[in-house]
């Protein structure tokens, strides 16, 4: 049997209907595909429908994991992957017709390149409603921009980063930088972010290029769950703790603490404004500020959890420790 040209890794938590609409349209375009569904630590029932789905996909392999955390089923897959690149799919984002094609045409442009995000186009429960900030689109996970350039080029938006929904990732180059950072990403209830940045960012320090492709495409579900007043200042908060461990564990001191003092004097500002009800949309602008300002308050003096490595012995925040391939059998 031929090597897989590339290894798609669905990371899922308790829903098996949106892993199902995800390999629904993986299944034609599924030739030279390796397909991985991380099961991140599912309760019961959808544990169980979870296996049903992935045993009618012909192919498909199923991995569970015991403890829940995004970047840690990332790592899970990156671990069991057997292509020479790993394309991570959000469970509720589904590919276009052409994605495959277009991932592969989007690696063989890059050979320099350790990391390629995708085109994430949204898919709306409900309308965005009007009070939405403008320039927090993108903490919905969409990412609209077209073209091919490395992040930071010019002619991409400046605050254009990586997006794991639509990712796609040179598999040795992650093992050897230590994956995923599993203080980062979301855990359980928390809506922590920016794993795939900080991964991003390791890689580019290793001397590996980090590119956008617009030609990739995945089509990411967003539930009018998400579009509230205490959804978004909820996720304000904690991409607030995301950037402070972020730099923290990029060991950036002096900026950590330079901001810290920045923010602390926006907590202290619009202090007031936490009194306001977290169903409604007045002053959001100022509000969101208040929000990501005490989450990088909380990110930057509270210690970082221990994470666990695979002998088992817990560590503070895990930095650059290679990821071992399992043994075979």
């Amino acid at each position: 049997m031929d090597s897989p040209a590339l290894s798609v890794c669905i990371c899922t938590h308790d829903r098996p209907g949106a892993v199902a609409r995800c390999l629904a349209a993986l299944m034609p375009q599924a030739a030279g595909l390796e397909i991985l569904v991380i099961d991140s630590a599912s309760a019961a029932p959808a544990q169980r429908a979870l296996r049903h789905v992935v045993a009618v996909c012909p192919g498909a392999r199923l991995i569970r994991l015991d403890r829940p955390g995004l970047s840690r089923a990332r790592n899970a897959a990156a671990a069991a992957a057997t292509a020479p690149w790993i394309a991570y799919l959000d469970d509720d984002a589904t590919p276009a017709p052409d994605w495959a094609m277009q991932a592969r045409t989007a690696i063989a442009d890059a050979p320099d390149a350790a990391m390629i995000g995708g085109r994430v186009l949204p898919v709306w429960e409900v309308p965005l409603p009007r009070w939405w900030p403008p320039r927090l689109r993108g903490v919905l996970s969409i990412v609209e921009a077209e073209g091919t350039a490395p992040y930071g080029a010019p002619d991409l938006p400046p605050d254009l980063g990586p997006c794991g929904a639509n990712l796609l990732v040179r598999a040795a180059p992650l093992r050897a930088v230590g994956g995923f950072a599993e203080v980062l990403g979301r855990d359980g209830a928390t809506l922590l972010s920016d794993e795939e940045t900080e991964a991003a960012f390791r890689l580019g320090a290793a001397g590996l290029a980090v590119r956008y492709d617009s030609r990739p495409v995945v089509h990411h579900d967003i539930a009018a769950a998400r579009l509230t007043p205490a959804w978004l200042l909820r996720r304000m908060h904690w991409q607030g703790v995301s950037a402070a461990r972020s730099r923290r564990l990029g060991a950036e001191r002096p900026a950590l603490w330079q901001e810290a003092a920045r923010r602390a004097s926006v907590a202290a500002l619009f202090a007031p404004l936490g009194l306001v009800p977290g169903s409604l949309p007045v002053l959001i602008g100022a509000r969101w500020r208040l929000a990501y300002a005490a989450g990088f308050l909380r990110g930057a003096l509270a210690p970082l959890p221990a994470t666990r490595s695979a002998d088992g012995s817990e560590s503070a925040a895990r930095r650059a420790r290679p990821l071992a391939r399992p043994a075979a059998g």
